[in-house]
C-alpha cells in the first residue's frame, strides 16, 4: 500500500521483442517503508469551515444514498474512519465530495482540502496547487497515485538497464 486509499489500477508494461526478447517484466514493486498508514495521517490539523457538508447537503446525501439502496444501487457515501483508508478519489469529488467523508464531532462530515486530496495521491507538501478547488479536485482525482508510479518507473529503468 502506497496510501491509505483503496484504489485498483491495472498497470501494463511493454518492452519491444528486438530490446528485451521473451523475458519477463517483474513487478517488484517495493512501497517505501514510511508511508501514510492511514487516513487520519494525511488531514490537516485545522480545517476552513466551507469544507464542512451543509444541512441541506448533508441530508440529501443521506436521503439519496437511503432512497437508491431500497431499489438495490450502487450510490452511496464513504465515511472514512479517520484510522482506515478511503474509496477511491475520482474526477466528480469537487461535487459533493460523498465518496470520501471525513466525520467531525459535533458537526457534518466535511470534504477533503485540495491538499489532503493531493497527500492521498502521494504528492508532497511542496506540490504547488496554481489551480482553483474545482480543478484540483479534478486534477487529483485523474492522477495516478505518484510514489507507485515513480517505484514502477525504477523499475522499468533497471530492466533497460540490463540491456
Amino acid at each position: 500500500m502506497y496510501v491509505p486509499q483503496h484504489r485498483e489500477r491495472m498497470i501494463i508494461v511493454g518492452f519491444r521483442k528486438d530490446i528485451i526478447g521473451d523475458e519477463l517484466f517483474d513487478f517488484a514493486l517495493n512501497p517505501p517503508e514510511r508511508r501514510p498508514l492511514n487516513i487520519s495521517e494525511l488531514l490537516e490539523p485545522t480545517v476552513d469551515a466551507k469544507y464542512t457538508l451543509s444541512d441541506k447537503m448533508w441530508d440529501w446525501i443521506q436521503s439519496h444514498t437511503a432512497k437508491h439502496q431500497a431499489l438495490g444501487h450502487g450510490f452511496s457515501f464513504g465515511l472514512v474512519p479517520l484510522n482506515g483508508v478511503t474509496n477511491t478519489l475520482t474526477a466528480r469529488y469537487y461535487k459533493d465530495g460523498k465518496e470520501i467523508l471525513i466525520p467531525q464531532d459535533g458537526s457534518n462530515p466535511r470534504r477533503l482540502t485540495p491538499r489532503e486530496c493531493a497527500r492521498l495521491q502521494g504528492f508532497p507538501d511542496s506540490f504547488k496547487i496554481v489551480v482553483s478547488n474545482t480543478q484540483a479536485y479534478k486534477q487529483f482525482g485523474n492522477s495516478v497515485v505518484v510514489p507507485l508510479m515513480t517505484d514502477v518507473a525504477r523499475l522499468i529503468v533497471a530492466k533497460l538497464n540490463e540491456f
